[in-house]
């Protein structure tokens, strides 16, 4: 973390570059088997129809499609429909760019341009679509490695069908767990919040190191659950609010931790990853520990009522009505208002598609040049398939340099212990058509059940079956594939590398400053709009969230602008204290809208229900 307790700002300059840090093995993700899975059932079917026909040197187009199954797991299914459907067509369009290429020229430099072009695209486009992983990765390389089969104009529009009948298979095996599970992936968010709002509590509770982190990890996690739930824009379904309730919760707890029940949190966490009911929440405010059920003196201002007698108020009308009473339909009249507030934000069009693409230039251009430069030094070696190098070098270029060299010594790592399983695995592979195809599933399974603990270890499954792949239109000498794979890595990770220190980021800084502008705006805004008692709640809760999601957006930012070289220093004690100043605001925020006592108040407290809030 970049927090700070001096009030000089650091130099960016100087900065060591972590080796052992960046193999350190951490959990695996929470639904890790459902694209090892989903990837097995859309590769298994087209390879095996192929291998019946005696065509399996036509599998890497099917596999090119059947590829696409890997993304869009942590999506609700509607939005997960369009999100595949985009993949599908932009693995489409590099395949075609990439068929028409092979078809007109065999000149490896020109490959390698049009190989390097396109991998910049691709990262640039799934980097502002936030397609999330594995990103450009897979794109990359199968437009890369078609770009040196051997082609004609003829033949490659029925490539491109047997592609797109692939790729449609893969959407039907995405979407096939949504009639057993509708609301699985916003299930899933809600649970990492609340999981995550939990570990915040317990940490601040405790008085233990890391609360800054683990803070900035529970508003991240909040951020993503209301992602997840707003990212479809038709009328929410009852299970869908009461996951919003649901989250409301997790901002409650992330406005006041020392009053949250972690445990409590935890419990609603497990229930929602079932596919049971989803757990009530009640009032927030009887979950907390300075609360005692005897309270008396209740005033329900806002609903018309005088108080009389403990726990206990009556009407204009003259009904009595309990204190439990009051609570419940308070609680509904709170989150109705929230709801509401939700629904608001659920109507706001996400930002246009050109404005996200703007930051992304420095990190396109080191693609571009990373790329070709290590496809024209594979080439200048001799090396028979230079795509290796080319997307060894489109694989490593994350947010800054500090992540790409760690993910440089991973992918190095992973390929040469890689090459390693290929050699052991080739004399299996190669006692039939029937052994290659089950072990490139096993492959697909084992990447994609072991990347999520690190990359480098998803790599080193990765590895044999990009190796296994060139096999299938026949098999090749061991030694030689061996050979050019670790040639080829170790050159795409030491040029692309190169690369991206040449290619400075010197915008980063400049990203911080507009980050902090944009959480003062957004401060200064739900400050005012807390304040002014006529704001409506949907306009108190927009406010809220447009802060929360512009502190996520600072820290981000700043994250990745420290771990840039060759910049001025940045300005790190103003992040802190803008993200100190944004938090209180948040808890203000939450407060007024009546889910937190106001600080200092003890256990009796005023019922406003039913006045503006």
């Amino acid at each position: 973390m970049l927090f700070m307790s001096s009030a000089t700002p650091t130099s960016a300059r100087v900065r060591r570059l972590p080796v052992v840090g960046a193999l350190r093995l951490g959990r695996p993700s929470d639904v890790w088997f459902k694209p090892a899975l989903s990837v097995v059932a859309a590769v298994a079917p087209p390879s095996l129809l192929l291998m019946t026909l005696g065509r399996l040197d036509l599998a890497p187009y099917t596999m090119a499609g059947s590829l696409c199954a890997l993304y869009a797991h942590n999506r609700p299914y509607a939005a997960r429909a369009k999100a595949l459907a985009w993949v599908i067509l932009g693995m489409l369009g590099g395949l075609a760019v990439a068929l028409v290429s092979a078809s007109l020229t065999r000149n490896a430099v020109v490959l390698v341009t049009v190989g390097a072009l396109l991998a910049a695209v691709q990262k640039a486009g799934c980097d502002a679509t936030r397609v999330g992983p594995p990103a450009h990765v897979i794109l990359t390389f199968v437009s890369s490695a078609a770009l040196f089969v051997p082609q004609t104009l003829g033949q490659a529009p029925g490539h491109l069908a047997l592609a797109a009948a692939a790729g449609v298979w893969a959407w039907l095996v995405g979407m096939a767990p949504a009639p057993l599970r509708p609301h699985g992936p916003e299930r899933r968010a809600t649970a990492q919040a609340l999981n995550a709002a939990a570990a915040y509590a317990e940490t601040a509770r405790g008085g233990e190191e890391g609360g800054a982190g683990a803070r900035s990890a529970a508003y991240a996690a909040v951020h993503a659950a209301w992602q997840t739930l707003l990212a479809v824009r038709n009328r929410p379904s009852t299970t869908r609010r009461a996951l919003e309730r649901l989250v409301i919760r997790a901002e409650v707890a992330l406005a006041a931790p020392a009053d949250a029940d972690p445990a409590r949190l935890r419990s609603w966490a497990r229930a929602v990853r079932g596919t049971g009911r989803i757990p009530r929440t009640g009032d927030p405010r009887r979950e907390e520990d300075g609360l005692r059920r005897e309270e008396d003196g209740l005033r329900p201002d806002g609903v018309g009522s005088r108080p009389d007698g403990a726990g206990q108020c009556r009407t204009e009308g003259g009904a009595r009505l309990d204190d439990d009473s009051l609570r419940r339909d308070g609680d509904l009249l709170r989150e109705r208002d929230e709801l509401v507030g939700v629904a608001a934000e659920r109507a706001v069009a996400p930002r246009p598609l050109r404005s996200r693409l703007g930051p992304l230039a420095p990190v396109a251009v080191r693609s571009a040049l990373g790329c070709a430069l290590a496809g024209y030094v594979s080439l200048a070696l001799g090396a028979e398939r230079p795509y290796w190098a080319l997307v060894t070098a489109a694989s490593l270029y994350q947010a800054n340099i500090t992540l790409t060299w760690s993910r440089a010594v991973q992918r190095v790592v992973g390929n040469l212990v890689g090459v390693l399983l290929f050699a052991a695995v080739a004399p299996v592979a190669q006692l039939g058509p029937l052994a290659l195809v089950l072990c490139i599933l096993a492959c697909n399974f084992g990447a994609e059940a072991l990347i999520g603990r690190n990359y480098w270890l998803g790599s080193v499954c990765v590895t044999p079956l990009a190796l296994l792949v060139t096999e299938l239109p026949g098999y090749q000498p061991t030694g030689e594939l061996v050979t050019g794979r670790v040639v080829d890595t170790l050159v795409g990770a030491l040029v692309g590398f190169v690369a991206a220190v040449a290619v400075t980021n010197r915008r980063a800084g400049r990203r911080v400053e507009r980050a902090l502008t944009t959480v003062d705006r957004a401060r200064e805004h739900a400050a005012r709009v807390a304040a002014d008692p006529s704001s409506s709640p949907a306009a108190l809760v927009a406010a809220r969230r447009g802060l929360a999601a512009a502190v996520v957006d600072l820290r981000a930012t700043a994250d990745a602008a420290a771990g840039e070289w060759w910049q001025r220093a940045l300005p790190l004690e103003r992040v802190v204290l803008a993200e100190q100043a944004a938090h209180r605001t948040l808890a203000a925020t939450v407060r007024r809208r009546g889910l937190l006592p106001d600080p200092g108040t003890t256990s009796t407290y005023t019922y406003t229900e039913g006045a503006s809030p």
